[in-house]
């Protein structure tokens, strides 16, 4: 299997430098979005002193303290959001129901490839064991690449990322990490960090972090982002019922939802929402208590409880988080009706 160049660098000499004291000086990583709405990029610059009151900033992990992560927004030429902008937008909605303190936690599903695109750990010419045993599994033939997920769970928690568990996923190198519970915008801004460390972790091992949807053909479970959602009135007694309205919307705007959740308006998504392998057909929608094949789950402690949240299992695992909320808002706190978001601005 191939592996990156990078990763037979001797990590040990590199520790020699940034073991070397920077003065009062300060690195500040600037990340943005770029113009597929899927990648990332980075650049950094020195700063003359430790930022305070940047909006989207976290603490670095790979150069440790007092250095930053800082989330940016792409704008054009003329100062106007890019096309693959989509956290202006989310903003200016989550303001406008922030008495309602949206709940969200999104359940980032991802796989570890080789840098030739072949699963890691899958036998170079053939297929690991049938999917069974790996889901949660323990050993090393069933979990691959755990070193991977212990560096980029510990990673997140250092950045300050509100990332709140890990684990392996039903296909072999395949792993899912959960972020939130997030209140409005701060769950784009920290998915998308997580995302970040993750793809730097990667490199630094020499494999790939990959968020395609399927990236498997065949018998084997796709990549997910199930995103769980909830309004103040369905967390109180009684939320159930405001949940129940709220899925009734959704059954009415199923296919605005589905080309809201992968960036290229459920192409992406279609090879993976087929009704099996634990997904709902991307062209029915259906809903159900503890039912991992509807497009909407309610979890079985809020059916006892009558109140609680809700799972949308249709989120692919590539999605922007930003429209992702932002669609969830729109149609069921906002009662948008129709295929077409209304324009607020």
């Amino acid at each position: 299997m191939a592996t990156s160049a990078s990763s037979k660098l001797n990590k040990a000499v590199k520790h020699q430098y940034m073991d070397l004291p920077q003065g009062d000086k300060v690195q500040a990583m600037y990340i943005w979005i770029d113009g597929t709405g899927e990648g990332l990029r980075c650049k950094t610059r020195t700063l003359e002193f430790e930022p305070k009151s940047v909006e989207a900033m976290f603490r670095d992990p790979f150069r440790q303290d007092p250095n930053k992560l800082v989330l940016c927004e792409v704008l054009k030429y003329n100062r106007k959001p890019a096309e693959t902008n989509l956290r202006h937008s989310c903003k200016q909605i989550m303001r406008m129901v922030e008495n309602h303190h949206p709940w969200f936690g999104m359940e980032q599903e991802y796989t570890i490839l080789s840098t030739d695109g072949h699963p890691f750990g899958w036998p170079s010419n053939g297929f690991p064991g049938p999917q069974g045993p790996y889901y949660c599994g323990v050993g090393a033939d069933k979990a691959y690449g755990r070193d991977i997920v212990e560096a980029h769970y510990r990673a997140c928690l250092y950045a300050g990322v509100q990332i709140c568990g890990t684990n392996a996923e039903v296909m072999p190198a395949q792993w899912e990490f959960q972020v939130g519970p997030c209140e409005g915008i701060s769950m784009g801004d920290h998915l998308w960090i997580a995302r970040f460390i993750l793809h730097r972790v990667c490199e630094d091992f020499g494999v790939v972090g990959s968020f395609d949807p399927k990236p498997i053909s065949g018998n084997w479970n796709g990549a997910g982002c199930h995103t769980n959602f909830s309004t103040i009135d369905m967390r109180e007694e009684g939320g159930l019922k405001v949940i129940e309205e709220s899925i009734e919307r959704l059954a009415k705007r199923h296919m605005y939802h589905i080309q809201a959740y992968d960036p290229k308006g459920g192409l992406d998504n279609a090879r993976r929402l087929t009704g099996y392998h634990e997904t709902s057909n991307i062209d029915e929608f259906s809903a159900g208590v503890a039912n991992r094949g509807a497009s909407i789950r309610i979890p079985r402690t809020v059916g006892q409880e009558k109140k609680g949240y809700f799972e949308d299992r249709r989120p692919s695992a590539n999605c922007d988080p930003y429209i992702v909320t932002e669609a969830l808002v729109r149609t069921c706190v906002l009662k948008e009706e129709g295929g077409e978001p209304t324009d607020y601005s």
